[in-house]
């Protein structure tokens, strides 16, 4: 059965930082892609960024280019959201997913929002981003 466990969220001030991690269980780790998401209240969710963990290949929304880097641990089995110079619109619930096989449908929520019926998801970890 595959897991994912989000932990990492909180309440910082804008231009503050959080580390987001995602501990992948039950899956073929190294073969697929894992990839981000967040929701806010009201909106779609929409992909953020998002690794092949085979290859290492990222990509990010243009929204977070710059200012979040996504990584892997390939030992632990775990990917990471580093999140630096947070505004008050990150603020959202975000999502660990996993894809079997490429990035397809991470890229497509990426590029166009909408999640794209990823694999796989975890419940979720809470950031808040006060002004």
């Amino acid at each position: 059965q595959v897991q994912l466990v989000e932990s990492g969220g909180g309440s910082v001030q804008a231009g503050g930082s959080l580390r987001l991690s995602c501990a992948a269980s039950g899956y073929t780790y190294n073969r697929n892609c894992l990839a981000w998401f967040r929701q806010a209240p009201g909106k779609e969710r929409e992909g953020v960024a998002a690794i092949h963990t085979g290859g290492g290949v990222t990509y990010y929304a243009d929204s977070v280019k710059g200012r979040f880097t996504i990584s892997q641990d390939n030992a632990e089995n775990t990917v990471y959201l580093q999140m630096n110079s947070l505004k008050p619109e990150d603020t959202a619930m975000y999502y660990c997913a996993a894809e079997n096989g490429g990035c397809v449908k991470a890229y497509a929520g990426i590029i166009a929002g909408g999640d794209y019926g990823m694999d796989y998801w975890g419940k979720g970890t809470l950031v808040t981003i006060s002004s």
